[in-house]
């Protein structure tokens, strides 16, 4: 009865509830069954243990990790997890360390993720495991936790020859300094791996740099859908330059990437906007505002022998 009302209990009931059920002696029973019991009964009161949330099981969950059944394996494993606290995560990554992956990759991604929110820097001495399944969760993992203040950690991985830690990388390299930043991940958008080069022009456009423009307009020609998207959502960004950024996304002359910036113009209700825009620009020839306008009405590229020399030379990214 008081495991069910902590779930859905305030912060100060749940205190007051926790409070409870450490003086009452109802979390260290729990513990004490973690420990001797075997089979079912050892599953159940892993289970109670770990909805109280309470850090001294952390040490008993830990044990049940090194269960033989691999049921109750998991539920001391998503118990840690549960915990959510940078205790639970080492003792995770100790048993990682010890035993390599023997449950199913996405509960262990789960509770880590949940378990390493909070410091995510106990993650980087144990990247270089090994095995290379476990090296690829945990760079998974630090793909979602990563912080500001592990952006100088996380440079080193740039170029590492796995995927995910190029990922986690670029995910990480949108808190550094931006002229520092849009070098790394300019390489990283053009990596031959598409969840690499969607993380980093996803961090490019939150860098929200003048300098990132090249290349998130080289993103919209990517052979992958989202990042597409991803690159047009960059793009809009840059409200004050939309004019000539739209000029130069019609010099790309691909219509995937045409489709893609449209559509990001459309969810962020900015079409009016740009139209003004415009026909406002006194920098642009009327031969070209003609044409722009035409391409945001009927979301069609014009011919080749429409678009300008000068227009193709503004959308070429430059290195």
């Amino acid at each position: 009865m008081v495991l069910d009302a902590y779930e859905v209990a305030n912060p100060e009931e749940s205190a007051r509830l926790l409070k409870f059920m450490r003086a009452s002696g109802l979390v260290e029973k729990r513990i004490l069954e973690a420990r001797h019991f075997r089979g079912w009964r050892r599953h159940a009161a892993l289970v109670a243990l770990a909805r109280t949330r309470a850090s001294e099981g952390i040490r008993a969950l830990s044990e049940g990790l090194r269960d033989p059944d691999s049921e109750t394996r998991l539920a001391a494993l998503r118990g840690l997890g549960r915990m959510a606290c940078p205790e639970a995560a080492i003792e995770i990554l100790n048993w990682i360390d010890d035993v390599g992956l023997v449950v199913p990759a996405l509960p262990l991604q789960s509770a880590l993720i949940q378990a390493c929110a909070e410091r995510p820097q106990v993650l980087l001495p144990h990247l270089q495991h090994t095995d290379k399944t476990v090296c690829e969760v945990l760079a998974r993992v630090l793909s979602e936790v990563a912080a500001p203040s592990l952006a100088p950690e996380l440079l080193r991985f740039a170029d590492d020859d796995l995927p995910e830690l190029r990922a986690a990388a670029a995910r990480g390299l949108s808190f550094l300094n931006p002229s520092t930043a849009v070098e790394v991940l300019s390489e990283l958008a053009q990596d031959s791996i598409w969840f690499v080069r969607l993380r980093a022009i996803v961090s490019l456009g939150r860098l929200n740099h003048a300098a990132a423009v090249p290349f998130l307009l080289r993103g919209l020609t990517d052979s992958n859908r989202l990042v597409r998207l991803r690159a047009a959502e960059g793009l809009i960004n840059f409200k004050a330059d939309l004019p000539r950024i739209f000029e130069k996304v019609i010099g790309l002359l691909d219509q995937y990437g045409l489709h893609a910036f449209l559509t990001a113009v459309e969810n962020a209700g900015l079409e009016a906007g740009l139209l003004a825009a415009i026909n406002e620009d006194a920098h642009t020839n009327p031969e070209t505002k003609g044409i722009m306008v035409e391409v945001l009405r009927t979301a069609k590229l014009p011919t080749g022998t429409q678009v300008s020399e000068n227009t193709r030379a503004k959308a070429a990214p430059q290195s």
